[in-house]
C-alpha cells in the first residue's frame, strides 16, 4: 500500500473514532457540569489525534489520555476508544515500556477525573472508572499490537533468510563458473598466446614478413588472458581474505591515481552504519566503475561520491571519458554484476552517458533505520 492511501486510511481510522466518541459521549452525557463544550472538543481531539499514531506512536498516546481523562472529567462516561487504539499502535511501533507507564498513569487517573463532576464519591468514582476503561480491554489491545508486531519481525526475518540463502547460492555458482573456467579456457588461450608468439618471434628471426593475421591473434591472445585473469579474480575476490566495504573505498581511489586516473572522493550526509551487504555492494559499485573508467572511457578524471541519507546510501561515479548522450553502453559482465547486486538489495541502479559528456553511474541503496 503506497503512502497516498496510507494516509487516507489513517484519517478515515481517525474521522471514524472521533464520530463514535463524539456520539456516545453526547447520549450518554449528564448534563449539568457546565463542561459540555470542553467535553466534546476533547472527545473530538482524542479521534482525530490518531492520524498521527504511525509518525508518532508515543505522542499520540499521550495526547489520547490527556484527552480521555479531561472528557471523563467533564462528565462523558465513554470508552477511551482512541486512546486503546494509541496503545495498538504504541506496543506495535516497538514501545512498550512507554505505553505501560502511561497506561498505569492512565488507570490511576481515570478514578480522580470521574469524582471531578461531583457525582461520585470515591467508592463510586473507581467502580466507574473500572467500567469506563476495562483492564481486558486496554490488555487486548496492547497484546493484538504486539502480536502483530512479532509477526512483521520474523516475516523481516524470513525475507533477509531468504535473500542471504539467495546470495550464497549466487556467491556458491560464481566460485563454480569460475573454476570452469579456470579449468577450460585459461589453458586454451595460453596455447593460442604462446604459439602465436612463438610463430611471431620466429618470423622475427628468419627476417620474414610477419602475417597481419598471426599478429592480430598474438594480440587477441594477450588481451583475452588480460580480461581472463581479471575475470577470474573478480570472481573469486568475494572469497578470499575479509570483505571490502566503504572504508576501503578511499584505497580504491588511490589505486586509480597510481594507474594515471585523476580521482576524487567526497562523502556527504551523516555517517551512519549500514547493513554489511550494503557495505560490500557499496564498495563493488565504485571498484568495477573505477575499473571500467581505467580500461575502457579514455577518462582523464573520475569523482566517487557518496551520501548518506536517512534510508538511503547513494553511490554515484562519474567521469570525463569518451561516452557521449545518446550512445548506449555494452553491458558487460561487471555492469550486469552490479545491477545483480543493486537489485537483490532493494535499490536502483543507474549507468548511462552524461549529457555533457563521460558515463555516470548512480546507485541507491535502501538502508534500514532503526526503529
Amino acid at each position: 500500500m503506497d503512502s497516498a492511501r496510507i494516509g487516507v486510511l489513517d484519517w478515515m481510522i481517525a474521522v471514524g473514532a472521533a464520530a463514535i466518541l463524539l456520539i456516545a459521549g453526547l447520549s450518554g452525557h449528564h448534563p449539568g457540569t457546565g463542561v459540555e463544550l470542553l467535553g466534546g472538543v476533547l472527545l473530538t481531539a482524542g479521534g482525530l489525534a490518531l492520524v498521527a499514531r504511525r509518525r508518532a506512536p508515543v505522542v499520540v498516546l499521550v495526547v489520547t489520555g490527556l484527552c480521555a481523562v479531561g472528557y471523563q472529567a467533564a462528565g462523558f462516561d465513554v470508552l477511551a476508544i482512541a486512546y486503546l487504539v494509541a496503545v495498538y499502535a504504541a506496543v506495535r511501533a516497538g514501545h512498550r515500556t512507554a505505553t505501560v507507564v502511561a497506561s498505569v498513569l492512565m488507570l490511576a487517573a481515570l478514578p480522580l477525573a470521574a469524582m471531578a463532576p461531583g457525582r461520585y464519591d470515591t467508592g463510586q468514582a473507581f467502580a466507574e472508572a473500572r467500567s469506563v476503561l476495562e483492564i481486558a480491554w486496554l490488555i487486548a489491545a496492547g497484546a493484538a499490537g504486539e502480536a502483530l508486531r512479532q509477526a512483521e519481525r520474523r516475516a523481516d526475518e524470513a525475507e533477509r533468510t531468504r535473500e542471504e540463502s539467495a546470495l550464497r547460492r549466487a556467491d556458491e555458482e560464481r566460485l563454480h563458473i569460475a573454476r570452469e573456467l579456470h579449468d577450460s579456457l585459461t589453458h586454451q588461450i595460453s596455447v593460442i598466446k604462446v604459439q602465436a608468439e612463438a610463430a611471431v618471434h620466429l618470423a622475427q628471426k628468419r627476417s620474414e614478413p610477419v602475417p597481419e593475421a598471426l599478429l592480430v591473434i598474438r594480440d587477441a591472445g594477450r588481451e583475452a588472458a588480460r580480461e581472463l585473469r581479471a575475470t577470474l579474480e573478480a570472481l573469486r575476490d568475494d572469497d578470499r581474505g575479509p570483505p571490502h566495504g566503504l572504508d576501503d573505498v578511499p584505497d580504491l581511489i588511490q589505486r586509480a591515481r597510481a594507474a594515471g586516473l585523476d580521482a576524487s572522493l567526497t562523502i556527504e550526509g551523516q555517517r551512519a552504519a549500514v547493513p554489511a551487504m550494503v557495505d560490500r555492494t557499496a564498495y563493488r559499485i565504485v571498484q568495477e566503475s573505477l575499473t571500467n573508467v581505467t580500461r575502457h572511457a579514455a577518462a582523464d578524471a573520475a569523482s566517487v561520491r557518496i551520501v548518506y541519507r536517512p534510508g538511503a546510501l547513494v553511490i554515484q561515479v562519474d567521469d570525463d571519458g569518451t561516452a557521449t548522450p545518446g550512445s548506449s553502453p555494452v553491458p558487460g559482465i561487471g555492469l550486469l554484476g552490479m545491477r545483480e547486486r543493486v537489485t537483490t538489495l532493494g535499490g536502483r541502479l543507474r549507468a548511462e552517458p552524461r549529457s555533457r559528456g563521460g558515463f555516470t553511474v548512480h546507485a541507491e541503496l535502501p538502508v534500514e533505520q532503526p526503529s
